[in-house]
């Protein structure tokens, strides 16, 4: 990675949004400023190191040092959210929003990650930073997302799944956001998950960090994670990441969208329409319909040099619940045993 000099990054980093805030160590306190042109931003489907070539230009930067350039803050464009479970759409979502005129879309800066991950530890003996430093690393962000382009309208940056618990704190930052939580039926979840080809790797990559979380947010026995079966990691997945959006929906009613991705796909053009009046988005009809219609919603959204089609995903689900049907079947008793032990769970999601 070639060296950007600390001057361009000072010149840059208030306005400029092509000097991305892409990675943030918190032990060197540091940010790496990557200047990226908005084309790359644009194309991205995670803004995160698979981004990065030989030929990129990039400062670790003190924390301090953007905070101070970023001061006074820059006229910032509403900034709204994409949290989701995983694999229930946010991409495709995020893609069919960059076709609404004026939006930026910015999927899953590294960053939002690292304040995920650090969110629990918050007050613990072993916190690293206190709550002052996180909520100043979260304003610091905010401030680089908003900055936006001439055109840009408004900003969506989607999550990656297992920031759920960031969504009420990014809220309770700024009045004009506002978020759309996607998810699905623990059935259809499960099907989802356990039919990728990285399931296992996926799902027990983040299974520790969302049992210390459901830990946490429940006085229930848990069975150590060593014990559960895949599915029943897939089913952990799911309340963990589900409550998280049901807290957010409880702190801030209006400001949170529940949508099924079901349900989004049996009415693509109508759910779309309803995300663009929730995040306060003018939206011609036509120009949706042209969206749903288009090449967006048949190529894999995470590679779209992939096709993906609706129906194709219904094959794989119908694979997956022949292949996986046992590990589904003991997803679902898991969800069902927590639910019954830990009833203040269950009336959280009823809720």
């Amino acid at each position: 990675m070639a060296l950007l000099s600390l001057e361009a990054v000072r010149d840059g980093v208030r306005t400029d949004p092509s000097f991305h805030l892409h990675n943030l160590d918190l032990v060197r306190q540091a940010i790496l400023v990557l200047q990226l042109d908005e084309a790359a931003i644009r194309a991205a489907s995670f803004l995160d190191d698979r981004i990065l070539t030989p030929q990129s230009m990039g400062r670790w930067t003190p924390i301090a040092e953007v905070a101070r350039v970023q001061s006074p803050p820059a006229p910032e464009r509403p900034v709204h959210y994409i949290f989701h479970t995983g694999h229930v759409g946010s991409t495709l979502v995020s893609r069919l929003l960059d076709g609404v005129d004026g939006v930026l879309g910015l999927r899953e800066p590294l960053p939002l990650r690292v304040l995920a991950a650090a969110l629990p530890d918050l007050g613990a003996p072993h916190d690293l930073l206190g709550r002052e430093a996180w909520r100043t690393l979260r304003d610091i962000h905010l401030a680089a997302w908003g900055r936006g382009y001439a055109q840009t309208r408004a900003v969506t940056v989607k999550a990656t799944s297992s920031a759920g618990a960031c969504c009420a704190p990014l809220l309770e930052a700024r009045d004009a956001s506002r978020a759309v939580c996607l998810s699905l039926k623990p059935e259809a979840y499960l099907a989802t998950l356990l039919g990728g080809e990285k399931s296992a790797i996926d799902l027990r990559g983040q299974a520790q960090d969302r049992m210390k979380r459901l830990k946490q947010r429940t006085g229930a026995r848990l069975r150590p994670l060593h014990a559960l079966s895949l599915g029943e990691i897939a089913a952990l997945s799911w309340w963990v990441e589900t409550l998280a959006h049901a807290d957010a929906r409880r702190a801030f009613a209006d400001r949170v969208l529940p949508i099924d991705f079901d349900d989004f796909l049996d009415a693509p053009a109508a759910t779309l329409a309803a995300i663009c009046a929730h995040f306060r988005l003018a939206a011609p009809a036509g120009r949706l319909e042209a969206l749903v219609n288009g090449p967006i919603m048949t190529r894999y959204s995470k590679a779209p040099e992939h096709a993906y089609t609706p129906d194709l995903r219904r094959q794989v689900l119908a694979q997956s619940r022949t292949q996986n049907a046992e590990e589904i079947r003991k997803g679902l008793a898991w969800i069902d045993a927590l639910g019954r032990d830990a009833p203040d769970l269950a009336d959280a999601l009823s809720a």
